[in-house]
């Protein structure tokens, strides 16, 4: 990590620049950055789940990764996904395993027909359509996902993009999404929510992290932020790591029965 700091602003940010962004693979980020995660273990909780399901869905799949580390799928499994890159690289991690890649835009309706699956997962949504979740539900079927929650990293976007409001802060509320899968007609079994603890050990790793997770500085790009990023690179060659925190709420929904 000392050395990473010690190298130029200049050659850390040419590097992250230049790494492949595609999928939801973090590993580039090993050694130069940290993050806590969740105690309930989505990994674990989703693979429990596929291996008893008969059919089930993955929305928003990225590229595959989390999906594809389940050592067992259910005898019909689909997973959607609306971005080319990702979509090239889910279909081309999970056509082996008998699972079928869906081009979606991420927009009503879901590409499936009513009652379809038992099962219904996502890891970090970017959008829940709540009503679309409910109709792929068979009676009885369940919602299984881990969401991002309210001012999740937002040490690192008011960074950039100054303090927000709070209606901003407080988007993305597990309250929100309770009430909301209630007015869907599922009924929330389980929701619990963590804040968990970040470090960035170089300016190289936000640059690549912004780069991926788009979202959190839309339009981000070095050239944009590069008085800033010369900034946050001086602080964290002097002050040591950057720290921010991350919210993640783990929901569990079930359609009844009848």
């Amino acid at each position: 990590m000392a050395s990473q700091r010690s190298r130029t602003f200049e050659d850390l940010a040419a590097e992250a620049e230049a790494a492949p962004v595609e999928g939801w693979d973090f590993s580039w980020l090993d050694g130069r950055a940290t993050e806590q995660r969740p105690s309930w273990g989505y990994q674990r909780v989703m693979s429990g789940r596929l291996a008893e399901a008969s059919a089930a869905l993955d929305i928003q799949t990225g590229g595959g990764e989390v999906l594809a580390e389940a050592p067992r799928f259910p005898a019909a499994m689909a997973a959607t996904e609306f971005w080319p890159p990702n979509l090239a690289k889910a279909t081309q991690l999970l056509h082996p395993r008998g699972a079928v890649v869906v081009a979606d835009p991420d927009e009503p309706p879901l590409p499936f027909a009513d009652a379809a699956f038992d099962l219904v997962t996502s890891r970090h949504p970017v959008t829940v359509w709540w009503d679309e979740i409910a109709r792929v539900l068979l009676p009885g079927g369940t919602y299984l996902a881990q969401h991002v929650g309210p001012a999740s990293m937002f040490e690192l976007v008011e960074y950039f993009l100054g303090p927000q409001s709070e209606e901003v802060r407080h988007s993305r509320h597990p309250d929100d999404a309770r009430r909301a899968a209630g007015e869907a007609g599922l009924e929330v079994r389980d929701l619990r929510m963590e804040t968990l603890r970040s470090e960035f050990f170089d300016i190289g790793a936000v640059i690549y992290f912004l780069r991926k997770v788009i979202w959190m500085v839309p339009g981000f790009t070095v050239g944009a932020y590069r008085e800033r990023l010369g900034e946050l690179h001086d602080r964290l060659a002097t002050e040591g790591p950057f720290v921010a925190h991350a919210t993640r709420y783990l929901i569990e929904a079930r359609k009844p029965a009848g």
